[in-house]
Formats: structure tokens, C-alpha cells, sequence
């Protein structure tokens, strides 16, 4: 119960800012949390070695390998392996699925890049309210007899900061390894495209990356 209690003191020290980046410190986790569980399933070994065996199957022209393989359900891999099989390895196809992937695979990437760049921005607009109430006090009329009543305003400010701080880099750690996880995704498309024109169609010139 006191850490409970202590949370809603800070929240309510750190003003009315603290309310808007405590959701967005929920949806951070939230999205960081279905991320890793979609890389973590995709990059696992047993994805892996399909994939690798997927690339074997292609470069040596084995469609009936690949097709024994795409028997059992798997993730974006397979999406655009099965693409090639049906509908050959041209680039038209190739881009055209590999488009629709790259929405799979950098998804919510803007929701936690917007976290990232929002939350010291946020944080910064509840050190400038802390500020300007500290100073409504000290020019005011009144005479001021208790110091906490100033002391409130600075507290509020380095409170908020420090809030959208700290959440702005929980975010950007989770959003940097996706990154590298999409990239590497890409890479692992590229290879698979060109495996499958080399076993099953024609070789042209053709890369995912833009």
C-alpha cells in the first residue's frame, strides 16, 4: 500500500502533465511487449532453420521441398515463400509482397518513434507550467508565508521532466533493437527473392531495400 500511495504523490506532485504520460508510458509497454513477442517467435531457432531450409529448397529448384515445408503454418517467411511459388519469383511479385511484409514487420515503429520524440516534449511543457506557477507566487501580491507553496511549482517542473525523460528512453532501447530485427527481416526477404530466382526463374536485378 505505500508503494501505491507513494506512485499517486509523485503523479500528483508532478502535476496534470504526469496523467498524459502515464498513458503513453502503458501504451510504450504495451506495444514493446507485443514486439518482442513477434520477433522473439520469428527469429526463434526453430524459424530459423525453416527459413535456411526454405533458402536451400529454392536455390536448388526443390519446389516440392519448399512446398513440404509450407505445409505446417509459420510466419512472414512463409508468407512470401508461398508468393513465389505461386506466382514465380518476378520482381512485380517480389515487391509487391515484400511491401505488405514490411508493413508486418514495422508495425507500431511510428507509435514508439512518436513516444520517443513526444514524451521530453511533454515533460518540457510541465517544467514550463511548474515554472510559471512558481512564479505567479513570487510576483503576486500576496506575501508568501509558507516556502513549500513555491517549492511546489519547482517540484512539479523537475518532476515531469524527469517523467518524460525517463519514459522517452525506456522507448527509444525497444524501438532501436526493432529496428535492427526489421532490417535484418528485409535482408532475410532479399535473400529469400534471390534463391528462388536462381531455382526457379529467371535472374534479374532486384533488391527490397530503397
Amino acid at each position: 500500500m505505500q508503494g501505491i500511495w507513494d506512485f499517486f504523490t509523485v503523479m500528483e506532485r508532478g502535476g496534470p502533465i504526469m496523467w498524459p504520460l502515464l498513458g503513453i508510458s502503458v501504451v510504450a509497454v504495451a506495444v514493446t511487449l507485443e514486439r518482442t513477442w513477434f520477433w522473439f517467435n520469428l527469429h526463434s531457432a526453430r524459424e530459423t532453420l525453416r527459413y535456411r531450409q526454405l533458402l536451400a529448397a529454392f536455390r536448388n529448384g526443390d519446389r516440392s521441398k519448399a512446398e513440404s515445408l509450407l505445409r505446417n503454418p509459420g510466419g512472414v517467411y512463409d508468407q512470401l515463400a508461398r508468393r513465389m511459388l505461386e506466382d514465380g519469383p518476378d520482381d512485380a511479385t517480389a515487391l509487391e509482397q515484400v511491401e505488405e511484409l514490411r508493413a508486418q514487420t514495422e508495425r507500431f515503429s511510428t507509435v514508439l518513434s512518436t513516444i520517443v520524440t513526444a514524451c521530453p516534449m511533454l515533460g518540457i511543457l510541465g517544467t514550463v507550467s511548474g515554472i510559471i506557477q512558481s512564479f505567479e507566487l513570487l510576483g503576486g501580491k500576496q506575501t508568501i508565508i509558507d516556502p513549500n507553496d513555491v517549492s511546489g511549482g519547482i517540484g512539479e517542473a523537475l518532476i515531469s521532466t524527469a517523467g518524460g525523460l525517463v519514459i522517452a528512453l525506456a522507448a527509444l532501447f525497444p524501438y532501436m533493437v526493432f529496428r535492427v530485427q526489421s532490417e535484418r527481416a528485409l535482408g532475410r526477404f532479399e535473400a529469400m527473392v534471390s534463391a528462388a530466382k536462381q531455382g526457379l526463374g529467371p535472374t534479374r536485378n532486384w533488391s527490397v531495400r530503397k
